[in-house]
């Protein structure tokens, strides 16, 4: 496995970069080993629903995990409000740095990741190669 360490500076968006990463690399497939950091705007897909919510508040990122390549990504995210609420979901483009985002990547060599379309789920899933 290779290590790669990024840190994202405000107003950039954490699942853009990262799909662009996997993409402008030619990354086949990589998985998050740590996140942390602050959003001032969140872009999430709770569990069992199929709209996104979009918060503009600041929020903690207490963790960011997931699979990536550049057939696409599948990331879950858990961040803290102001009053120490937590909340997670499916981490969605819009989702904006407040201050930094610290982001440890793990590019793992010998496979690659597909996304396709799975019929029992009704959603693209991860197929291993």
């Amino acid at each position: 496995m290779e290590v790669k360490a990024f840190r994202l500076l405000p107003n950039e968006d954490i699942k853009k970069w990262l799909d662009s990463f996997t993409k402008e690399q030619q990354v086949n497939a990589a998985c998050i080993l740590a996140c942390v950091g602050s959003l001032r705007c969140l872009s999430i897909r709770f569990a069992g629903r199929e709209d996104i919510t979009i918060l503009k508040q600041k929020f903690e990122v207490i963790s960011l995990g997931g699979t990536l390549s550049k057939h696409g990504s599948h990331l879950h995210i858990a961040v803290a409000d102001e009053s120490g609420n937590v909340m997670g979901g499916h981490l969605k483009e819009g989702s904006l740095v407040n201050t930094t985002v610290e982001i440890i990547v793990g590019v793992l060599s010998g496979y690659e990741f597909l996304r396709e379309w799975d019929n029992a789920t009704g959603f693209k899933e991860l197929t291993i190669q």
